[in-house]
């Protein structure tokens, strides 16, 4: 799929927001600048957080418990050892729904059930985006 801008990005978010269900996993890799944290502002502003959405480089997890389902956006870029996720609490995620930038940082391993999103830069300032779609997003990818 090819996103032609930042905003075809973010309504890509949106669309994949309508599709959310409590549980679920979607991961983002690719490069710096990419656009993660764009389809996560996306995704986050159709389920109806108002404000900005920082990328949590820093914090390394930023709840939205004023969401419903509560979302965790998390980013692992800063994650030297997978031994330091034990210490994020990201299991609490479980009742709601992780959204995982640089999710490699956690093994090969980690969330064998997420959409995984992957983002390229692509010609004329576009992205490319490939997934890997598990069982469970059968019926609902691509987003509609």
């Amino acid at each position: 799929m090819i996103l032609t801008d930042e905003r075809s990005t973010e309504n890509l978010g949106k669309r994949i927001a309508a599709n959310l269900r409590a549980g679920d996993v979607v991961t983002l890799s690719g490069p710096l600048g990419v656009g993660k944290t764009a389809l996560a502002r996306g995704i986050l502003a159709a389920l109806g957080h108002e404000g900005e959405v920082p990328s949590p480089s820093f914090a390394i997890v930023q709840p939205y418990d004023d969401l419903d389902p509560t979302v965790w956006h998390v980013d692992l870029y800063r994650v030297e050892d997978i031994s330091e996720l034990d210490e994020l609490g990201l299991d609490a995620a479980a009742e709601g729904v992780l959204l995982v930038e640089w999710p490699e940082r956690a093994g090969v391993a980690a969330w064998p059930y997420a959409l995984r999103l992957t983002l390229d830069f692509a010609e004329d300032g576009a992205r490319r985006l490939t997934a890997e779609v598990p069982p469970s997003w059968q019926d609902r990818w691509p987003p509609q």
